[in-house]
């Protein structure tokens, strides 16, 4: 694994955040903020995946109270997504969230500032200080534009005179991000903030993009700061469902280590010599072994048996080596291989469902 930068350390709703403790996945609903069931369910669905926290927009007082219901139900720790009204920061403490997110560009005057913090102080209520280019304030967005700064420079300037502001309150529970949408810039400026504070770092690609460009650039980005150490929690922002989102960022954590491994499977991406739909079973396979997890403790908890679909003999006999269930493609049909021992063959339909009898017994 790769060695840790140490950051200052407390805890989000129970969840430690910093000073060496395991890097979360983060990920944000995309439903209707006053829709409690719509909201609650995918909290459920993302945490089971082995989401860590859960962040929710509120543009309104009445979000707020929404969040509040929520709350009292969500098996994971959740966030305040606050722009302009500095009043929905403060229902949002009242309401009981974990955390609050803020957005120095677009909060307001500096006693606004200083109110939600004197709140967040005490109820003991951390803060992230979110910055992103789209919304630096306008002396800094002048400076970038004029060429007089760059980005990363303004971002980290951003994010550190907010800081002083929620420290001359005494306030030291804060998280920090300072988002770009390209790769580069984002390596730039977590870089240079990992050098000015010790604050713990939370990892992202803002306006990523869609479910594969947002992916790539989002584990290319993170998976390199990760790599060096600087990185407490993390968020794979994607146009797509939250979901997936987490298991993105699941997958990212588990290729550097940093989490246990889960249900995946080892797959070819198939050529002319494939007489199976590889697509299909592969899938079936991998969505098998998803639910199984999640009725055992969780994506995250379960230690699963290596599973590996290969489309042909090239390399299909010497995964199954490799792998505690493998299916290998012949000619319309997978033979199947326990424990690297041929155990016979099984038609497309049946593949997945004779792997999991096969994953259940060896579990």
């Amino acid at each position: 694994m790769p060695q840790r930068r140490q950051t200052r350390s407390f805890s989000i709703g129970g969840l430690p955040i910093g000073g060496g403790a395991p890097v979360s996945v983060q990920s944000m609903a995309n439903v209707d903020p006053h829709d409690a069931a719509a909201l609650s369910g995918q909290i459920a669905r993302c945490a089971a995946l082995g989401c860590d926290i859960f962040r929710l927009t509120v543009p309104d007082v009445d979000a707020a109270k929404v969040l509040g219901e929520v709350r009292k139900a969500s098996p994971i720790p959740l966030v305040a997504d606050i722009h302009f009204d500095y009043r929905c920061a403060l229902a949002a403490i009242e309401a009981g969230v974990d955390a609050l997110r803020l957005n120095p560009g677009n909060i307001g005057a500096r006693d606004r500032v200083q109110t939600v913090v004197r709140a967040a102080k005490a109820h003991r209520t951390p803060i992230r200080i979110g910055v992103n280019f789209g919304s630096l304030e306008k002396e800094l967005d002048a400076k970038v534009r004029s060429g007089a700064m760059r980005v990363s420079e303004a971002l980290c300037e951003s994010a550190l005179g907010h800081l002083r502001i929620l420290e001359d309150e005494g306030f030291r529970d804060v998280v920090i991000s300072v988002k770009a949408s390209d790769v580069m810039t984002t390596l730039e400026s977590y870089r240079l903030l990992s050098e000015r504070t010790d604050c713990p770092l939370h990892l992202g690609v803002t306006e990523a993009g869609t479910l594969l460009p947002g992916t790539v650039r989002n584990s290319v980005a993170l998976g390199i700061l990760l790599s060096e150490g600087i990185g407490d929690t993390i968020r794979v922002s994607l146009t797509a469902e939250p979901e997936r989102e987490v298991r993105a960022g699941m997958e990212i954590l588990r290729s550097l280590g940093m989490k246990p491994a889960g249900p995946a499977i080892t797959s070819c991406p198939t050529c002319g010599r494939t007489k199976v739909n590889l697509f299909k079973v592969a899938a079936e396979v991998e969505s098998a072994l998803e639910a199984y997890a999640l009725s055992h403790g969780g994506a995250g908890a379960a230690v699963l048996p290596r599973v590996a679909v290969m489309g042909c003999v090239v390399n299909g006999p010497g995964e199954a080596k490799g792998a505690d269930v493998a299916l290998c493609g012949a000619n319309g049909e997978f033979v199947l291989f326990v424990k690297g021992q041929n155990v016979g063959r099984v038609s497309e339909s049946e593949a997945a469902s004779k792997v999991m009898e096969y994953v259940v017994s060896i579990r």
